[in-house]
């Protein structure tokens, strides 16, 4: 029998990618998004929910059982980007983030693990960020968000598996999607001591998203977890030097690591 797929933030960007693909290998998908009348020409059904919403997600998900009769996979996607100093950025856009990027994707989760229970298995697959291993600078509070969904993912596993259910972290690192355009941006403060080093940083970032690779690695590597036997705690995909990164953070000093990241952000 076919797969039943939920994918959140599926109007754009690797959501939209891995909902595309997962249609293509004969899942039945479910995408969302807050506004799915402004999308047009996706193959795959596109539902009104929106994270921060309890009574859409439930109601996007009553309907899907209601429909389908179970829900074998959730790929928690949907988040959003947010750049800029700590000192400058707004609390009130800090918490945005948190409540996207974090307890919108708690609340999904927590939507879905009754009839996963019920049914005795189920996959959920969070979409976190390779930044999220690594305190980026002028990324911080992003990192903190994917960060901290990487740490609850753990938790979260261990006390569901013995209902048959799997949860598994996804860490991408940088994609060409419109990741960049989305994001809040703490402006370019005239009298902020970090104009100039923001200013340079914030023209890296989007150059690394447009350089980044196509969100279709991340649709095929989606697809392998979900067909996986026994899918590991966390995967990561990017390129090498991404991915690396994330080894040298667990065997160097902690202050040579700050170096590479300080010479590699100009800083």
């Amino acid at each position: 029998m076919s797969k039943v797929v939920l994918i959140t933030g599926a109007s754009s960007g690797i959501g939209k990618s891995i909902a595309m693909y997962l249609h293509q290998k004969g899942c039945i998908v479910y995408g969302t998004s807050r506004n799915p009348k402004m999308v047009q020409d996706v193959p795959f059904q596109l539902i009104a929910l929106d994270v921060l919403d309890l009574i859409t997600i439930e109601q996007a998900i009553s309907r899907i059982i209601e429909k389908e009769g179970k829900l074998d996979v959730l790929v928690n996607n949907a988040g959003i980007g947010v750049t800029g100093a700590i000192e400058d950025t707004p609390t009130n856009e800090m918490r945005k983030a948190f409540d996207t990027n974090f307890f919108g994707t708690i609340d999904v989760l927590k939507a879905v693990l009754p009839q996963m229970r019920q049914q005795k298995s189920g996959l959920i697959i969070n979409i976190t960020s390779i930044a999220g291993y690594m305190g980026l600078p002028f990324r911080g509070i992003y990192s903190a968000t994917k960060g901290a969904l990487e740490l609850i993912t753990e938790s979260i596993r261990m006390e569901v598996k013995g209902f048959g259910i799997d949860i598994v972290t996804v860490a991408p690192g940088d994609f060409a999607t419109n990741i960049a355009a989305g994001r809040y941006h703490t402006p370019v403060f005239e009298n902020s001591p970090y104009k100039k080093v923001y200013e340079e940083n914030l023209s890296l970032m989007d150059a690394h998203v447009n350089e980044g690779l196509n969100p279709l690695i991340m649709a095929k590597k989606v697809y392998y977890i979900i067909n996986a036997k026994h899918p590991k705690m966390h995967y990561r995909v990017g390129r090498f030097m991404e991915i690396f990164s994330v080894v040298l953070k667990r065997v160097l000093p902690d202050k040579v690591y700050e170096k590479l990241l300080m010479n590699h952000f100009k800083l």
